[in-house]
């Protein structure tokens, strides 16, 4: 228990690490974040539904709650492979869904820095179409981490952002505020640089991680006086390579000059004790995606309060 609350402590205060789940399919490595692991459970029957997506093997209901449930050697590979007694399920919530992912083995959980995470190039990635966030260095194994939000959008497209939030505001003026994000899915970048360009943000700044948003922002405290014209606003992601939201956001505001710029974190993980750990580290607004109304409408105050 002593080493669990220590592990705590490290997380809350933004070190940049991470716990890796690694399981096996076909006896290839993979992750996942073990902040969006509920319980691993062994797989169980499974209900079908009519009309679902081919990766989509049906509904269970192990307690209180029906869960989805996704065939990961199905949707990795596009062929059907017999389910056998040792297969399991991962229980996963993020972006306020229960969601269970079979898989055919768990190896164990790795503690290492969003630094040993790279991303892979487009030839492994698969580009915007690809499933692979990053590869991670996990003691001798390099495990590939798959874009779960990914995955779950292709599936159940109406579970991801949604254009249609940004058409119920009706029209809106255009403000050229630079706006910096970063965000490491190519697909989510992509949906939520559209999204605001449709909501009038049209000075977008993209990185595809927290080290690339730092180094860019970085060098402006040196003219606190233009500090705010040329960085009105910071929306960060959680999980990325190289360095997390989290770590971005301690960096940011332990500074006293960059401290200024408002900061939202927008994740598919917040839940409560994650929303604790962002209040922490100084974000203004931490939102759960994929509400990107939502995520508007708060960019609007934030902005709003700096004329």
């Amino acid at each position: 228990m002593a080493e669990k609350h220590k592990n705590e402590i490290l997380l809350e205060s933004g070190t940049n690490e991470i716990e890796i789940l690694e399981f096996t399919i076909n006896e290839n490595l993979y992750g996942i974040n073990v902040a969006k692991v509920r319980e691993i459970i062994m797989a169980a029957p499974v209900k079908s539904m009519p009309h679902a997506h081919p990766a989509v093997e049906g509904i269970f209901k192990p307690r209180d709650i029906v869960e989805t449930v996704i065939d990961l050697p199905f949707y990795l590979s596009g062929e059907h492979q017999e389910h056998t007694s040792r297969d399991l399920f991962i229980v996963t919530n993020f972006n306020k869904m229960f969601i269970a992912f079979r898989v055919h083995t768990v190896v164990g959980i790795s503690r290492i820095s969003w630094t040993d995470i790279h991303k892979p190039d487009k030839t492994v990635s698969g580009g915007e179409d690809g499933v692979a966030t990053g590869i991670a260095q996990c003691g001798e194994d390099l495990v590939t981490i798959l874009d779960f939000e990914r995955i779950v959008a292709e599936i159940a497209p109406e579970t991801s952002i949604q254009m249609s939030e940004i058409d119920r505001m009706g029209p809106r003026e255009r403000s050229d505020r630079p706006i910096y994000i970063a965000e490491d899915s190519i697909l989510l970048a992509k949906m939520i640089s559209d999204s605001l360009h449709k909501a009038g943000y049209i000075n977008l700044h993209m990185f595809s991680n927290g080290r690339e948003l730092w180094d860019a922002i970085e060098p402006l405290k040196k003219d606190p006086e233009q500090l705010l014209q040329s960085v009105s606003l910071i929306i960060t992601d959680i999980e990325m390579p190289q360095m997390d939201g989290h770590r971005l956001t301690k960096l940011v505001k332990s500074d006293q000059i960059l401290k200024r710029i408002p900061l939202i974190i927008f994740s598919s993980l917040i839940s409560e004790e994650m929303r604790i750990k962002g209040k922490q580290l100084g974000a203004e607004e931490q939102l759960t995606k994929p509400e990107i109304g939502h995520l508007v409408d708060v960019m609007d105050h934030l902005l709003a309060r700096q004329k």
